[in-house]
């Protein structure tokens, strides 16, 4: 369709463009002047995203969530919230509202859910793209009513915003106090365990007694390389002394032996030399010869007291051999006695360090999750409460009539088009080409009147080839 064909069928259906149009007009500004006036009450409530936890000191990691504030408008339109409201307005008490609940609701439910559900439908919340401010609005007939509702939603939230932290604060806390309450039993069973076994043992410093022995196991240790070595050289001059006791150190370095040997030479010299002037039958002779005898006897029974002795020390040394490898032995035991109570007070100790450490760790979660079950803090602030509106927020007289405008030439023209596809008209030449399929000769025209001005065709008769 030309846009002259366009006008010439509004200009032949303008009758029914206006009717539709003033209809529609007259429609909706004849409802927006008898439909009742509503108000909305519009509260505002903050929420502080970049707060830090009372608690850990840190910002909560809920709120770096992207669906954050999604979260908190679904949290002011849940049920929890709009029941919570009924019961601070007093609805469930009230005989008006429990009179319309046995009405409109007949009985069925509860009050509070049946009111629950009838706010939320009136309640519209609106977060803010650009800031952490969200409004709830809610409609109602009467102003003050829909004031009270809408801070009755906010001051809700809140409550529920911080019951939603505390309660599980709350939960943890129980279950952390049982369980600090069993870490402790195992605590002081696990003490109970190590001092039990210290006295039992006479464990004092486990450490310094393990020190102190086996520096004595060192020393006798020592001890016994030493009388080893002692005991392997009397054992040694013993077979000497034995064999051959002229040659054996410890009788030829032995002074009386020395002496002793002296004297014998020194008699046999003398005896010699007396035997060459007197001879040996003389009495001098022979009284020396006699002295000679017991000085070399007398050497005899000293070079065999002296290998005796010899012979005792080894004997002494072998004792104090196997008496110290019997210390040593038993000073053995000792240490490893001493190191396996040590490794078993270190495991004992270890036990009781493990089952402080958990004790500590679950007493300090306790701790924090006492202090969050008591907490009265929340991140959730009133900016702007709401106020009794003094102007309706519907019907808008204005807003609809301009909007009724719009829509009754909408569909004034509509029914205007549909009227000329179900009743077509030849209005052109192009019209008229279409229906006949001839070319068109001439066009006569009508002579108009004096002030008359005529659009198209209106003033035309067409002559088409037939």
């Amino acid at each position: 369709m030309t846009l002259q064909q366009f006008l010439l069928t509004l200009k032949a259906r303008q009758k029914t463009i206006w009717i539709v149009f003033f209809s529609v007009v007259s429609l909706v500004v004849t409802l927006s002047l008898v439909l009742p006036k509503k108000y909305t009450a519009n509260a505002s409530v903050l929420v502080d995203v970049k707060s830090s936890d009372p608690i850990y000191g840190a910002m909560m990691q809920a709120q770096f969530l992207p669906g954050y504030m999604a979260t908190q408008v679904d949290i002011i339109t849940s049920d929890r919230v709009a029941q919570r409201v009924v019961k601070m307005l007093g609805l469930d008490k009230n005989q008006d509202a429990i009179a319309q609940w046995k009405e409109e609701g007949e009985g069925k439910g509860t009050i509070v859910s049946f009111f629950a559900e009838a706010l939320q439908k009136k309640l519209d919340v609106r977060p803010s793209r650009e800031s952490s401010v969200i409004t709830i609005a809610f409609t109602g007939a009467d102003p003050a009513f829909a004031s009270s509702v809408a801070n009755a939603f906010a001051r809700a939230y809140m409550d529920i915003n911080l019951e939603l932290k505390v309660e599980p604060a709350k939960e943890y806390a129980s279950w952390f106090g049982d369980r600090a309450k069993q870490l402790r039993d195992s605590l002081e069973t696990a003490q109970s365990r190590l001092s039990a076994y210290q006295r039992e043992k006479g464990i004092v410093a486990t450490d310094d007694r393990l020190d102190v022995e086996i520096a004595r196991y060192a020393e006798l240790s020592s001890q016994l390389t030493a009388i080893q070595a002692q005991r392997s050289d009397s054992a040694s001059r013993q077979r000497q002394a034995s064999g051959s006791m002229g040659t054996s150190p410890d009788v030829i370095n032995s002074p009386l032996i020395q002496s002793l040997r002296a004297d014998v030479a020194r008699q046999e010299a003398k005896l010699k030399e007396m035997g060459g002037q007197l001879g040996q039958n003389h009495p001098q002779y022979q009284r020396t010869e006699a002295e000679l005898n017991a000085l070399k006897a007398k050497l005899d029974s000293e070079m065999r007291q002296v290998a005796s002795s010899v012979g005792t020390s080894n004997i002494v040394n072998v004792q104090r051999e196997s008496e110290l490898r019997a210390s040593l032995e038993a000073q053995k035991k000792r240490v490893l006695e001493l190191r396996a109570q040590r490794d078993e007070v270190a495991v004992l100790q270890r036990d009781v360090e493990t089952a402080q450490r958990a004790y500590d760790l679950v007493g300090q979660r306790l701790s924090q999750t006492s202090l969050e079950s008591q907490t009265q803090q929340t991140n959730i602030v009133v900016l702007t409460p709401a106020e009794p509106p003094t102007k309706h927020s519907s019907p808008r007289l204005l807003l609809n009539t301009l909007l009724s405008i719009f829509l009754g030439g909408f569909l004034g023209v509509g029914t205007a088009f549909l009227q000329e596809m179900l009743n077509r008209r030849i209005r052109s030449q192009e019209d008229l080409f279409n229906a006949l399929g001839v070319p068109v000769l001439a066009t006569l025209e009508h002579e108009q009147k004096p002030g008359v001005r005529r659009f198209g065709f209106a003033g035309r008769r067409v002559v088409s080839a037939s």
